[in-house]
């Protein structure tokens, strides 16, 4: 499993919006200047947070965009899923690739389960507010 840059951009957009959102709307150009990322790479991205419920967003006149929930509501493992489509570390335990017809007798399959609960249970444990405050304190990473 390899995270994409449009996961670990996400995951960086959404803590900035957590960061500087201060209760209002944060225009686009903004998080793209503070984080170093493109205005239009991010562009991609919004239409999959905002399905996913994650963000809000405003046009017009102090428009922007904001978390739709609290910082400690939302997942690292969350925003991965969203963008990743999957945190399965093989192809047999992703949900669109149905049961691998090995799987009733594979010796390995119990690694590969184990090595996703892992996974999932370390991301998952991880919100942005778990992020804002390791960036508060200098952490450079999450125990």
């Amino acid at each position: 499993m390899k995270i994409s840059t449009r996961g670990r951009y996400a995951t960086r957009m959404l803590l900035d919006l957590a960061q500087h959102s201060q209760g209002g709307f944060v225009a686009l150009k903004d998080i793209a200047e503070r984080q170093g990322i493109s205005k239009k790479y991010l562009e991609q991205i919004i239409p999959l947070l905002r399905k996913a419920g994650v963000l809000r967003t405003n046009r017009g006149f102090q428009g922007g965009y904001m978390l739709s929930r609290p910082p400690a509501a939302i997942s690292v493992g969350e925003i991965l899923r969203i963008t990743e489509g999957s945190l399965a570390p093989v192809a047999c335990l992703e949900e669109e690739s149905g049961n691998c017809a090995r799987s009733p007798f594979c010796p390995t399959l119990p690694v590969w389960e184990g090595l996703q609960r892992v996974i999932t249970e370390y991301l998952d444990g991880i919100s942005l507010a778990d992020l804002m405050a390791n960036a508060a304190q200098g952490d450079d990473y999450m125990i």
